[in-house]
């Protein structure tokens, strides 16, 4: 509907509404007369102050004024005064003497060099009286000039710091206080006709094995570099590890599809004897249990040899290890499948794969000396596993490309790994995940690396030709961190193929180290 506006269009007699005007509306109101009367007396007494009138004149001030002369942020700190322009000398006068006024020939050669280049940047004139001396030429020129050297240089004062260079470097002992360690190659252990790949050595230090491309197994005196035995195999030997118990005379040797275990027949009698005694005192069970691997004894012509068990893998093995006490052992074979690890005991001639899952290539496997963890080495990670509780305790990032090798401290708390992109890292197990120092010391990749039993010592070998001798200082101390010494760089082996040293081993109780190279010789450093 439209709206009708009854109030105002027409004019009406009667009002809106009849009701009588309140009585309110006509008697002052007692609250607002209280309200007043309270502003009254808070402005008597001064409290409330009335509003000051707006200036509306412009204030300027200086906004330097409050500044110490002293203050950090005092504009003019570093303040340097405009440098003062040259006084004019005889040159500029305009009767100079004689010998200041240029002959023909330097006039052209200052007209010929560059305006950088010019003592004077204007030829001195002679003129016969002040009223014949013409306006400047370049006087604008050298006024603008002037002015962009003044607004354009930035003029500051720089503080230097004296430092000693020297002081940067950090302080390291002399390698002399931190003997012994290996300083001079002693022997060479000539024999194998192509590239040495892998060294072991046995707990008394007396003998020493190594595993080659030519297809053989050698055991030499570690004193006198004799070769004891040739054992042929009929493959590339990968990876050899002499069995750490002294009272079990047995060599792990990894070739091709197989791991063999060695009896070498050296040293005591008695003690290889017992050895034999020992794997020949095997019991089968009655029920056949499902391995992952075959076990197998060697045929005799083998025994003769020295082989006597034969674990046949599915795939090529590249590594083997023995735990500390002597009866279980590891191998890594080349596959990309949760078969990578295998875990044996000799004792029992029993074999069990440890992981449902593979979390990446495998490089190398290692058990602590001391406590039942597991050391796995992939690409970039090694895992520490606790074989006990069966789970995944650490998971050490190595900040390299490729990890090649790892040896762990004999106290257990320390890791080093070597990589491919020629680093090596050191772990302290207790302080972080990630590398405590990376050592960039050879200039190509690592092969291996090495702790040694009882000295501070740790070696690491390279495609460069070179085994470079580390003090590494682990203290009791648990607040003292360790100290890393670089104390000798060993050379001696030839390069062959681009390949230097492929593997180092130190003596169980000497402070020598043995190196194997490419070049098919070992290398005694003492």
């Amino acid at each position: 509907q439209p709206s009708v506006d009854f109030f105002t269009h027409e004019v009406m007699i009667h009002p809106v509404t009849n009701r009588p005007a309140d009585k309110r509306s006509f008697i002052p109101s007692l609250i607002e007369k209280e309200k007043v009367s309270k502003l009254v007396h808070a402005i008597k007494m001064g409290w409330i102050k009335p509003r000051k009138p707006k200036d509306d004149t412009p204030t300027y001030y200086d906004l330097w004024a409050h500044e110490e002369p002293g203050s950090i942020l005092g504009r003019h700190k570093m303040h340097v005064p405009a440098p003062k322009m040259k006084l004019p000398g005889h040159e500029e006068s305009y009767n100079p003497p004689p010998e200041y006024l240029l002959s023909e020939e330097e006039k052209l050669a200052w007209e010929q060099q560059e305006p950088a280049e010019r003592r004077l940047n204007f030829v001195p004139r002679q003129y016969r009286c002040l009223r014949a001396v013409p306006a400047y030429s370049r006087f604008i020129h050298e006024r603008f000039e002037r002015c962009l050297d003044l607004y354009l240089c930035p003029r500051q004062r720089k503080m230097r710091v004296n430092v000693d260079p020297e002081d940067l470097i950090p302080k390291l002992p002399k390698p002399q206080d931190l003997q012994p360690f290996p300083t001079v190659q002693a022997l060479v252990y000539r024999g194998h006709s192509s590239l040495v790949r892998c060294l072991g050595i046995s707990p008394s230090g007396q003998w020493l094995v190594s595993g080659s491309d030519d297809g053989t197994l050698r055991f030499w005196e570690v004193s006198t570099a004799r070769c004891m035995r040739t054992l042929p195999v009929g493959g590339v030997v990968k990876s050899v590890a002499w069995n750490p118990n002294p009272t079990v005379c047995l060599v792990a040797v990894a070739v091709e599809q197989s791991v063999l275990l060695v009896n070498p027949c050296l040293g005591d009698k008695l003690l290889y004897g017992a050895t034999d005694q020992l794997l020949e005192s095997y019991v089968a069970p009655e029920e056949e249990r499902v391995q992952p691997v075959r076990w197998d004894t060697a045929t005799p012509e083998e025994h003769a040899k020295g082989i006597r068990l034969i674990i046949r893998h599915s795939k090529a093995v590249k590594q083997v290890t023995w735990h500390g006490k002597g009866d279980y052992f590891a191998s890594v074979v080349s596959d990309n499948g949760n078969m990578q690890v295998l875990i044996h005991q000799a004792s029992k001639r029993w074999s069990q794969n440890p992981f449902r899952r593979s979390k990446g290539l495998v490089q190398c496997v290692l058990f602590h000396p001391l406590r039942p963890y597991f050391f796995v080495a992939t690409q970039r990670y090694v895992r520490v596993y606790n074989l006990l509780k069966q789970e995944l305790t650490k998971k050490l990032m190595a900040n390299c490309k490729w990890v090649s090798s790892m040896a762990i401290h004999p106290g257990g708390d320390n890791v080093i790994c070597g990589s491919y992109d020629s680093k090596l890292a050191w772990f302290d197990l207790d302080l972080s995940t990630r590398p405590y120092q990376m050592l960039r010391h050879h200039k190509k990749a690592l092969r291996s690396v090495a702790f040694h039993r009882h000295y501070p010592l740790f070696a690491s070998g390279s495609d460069d030709g070179t085994v470079i001798v580390c003090h590494g200082m682990v203290y009791n101390d648990l607040l003292q961190n360790p100290l890393l010494v670089p104390v000798k760089v060993l050379k001696g082996h030839a390069l062959t193929l681009d390949l230097g040293v492929l593997d180092v081993i130190f003596h169980p109780t000497q402070p020598w180290v043995f190196s194997s190279g490419a070049d098919g010789t070992i290398r005694l450093y003492t």
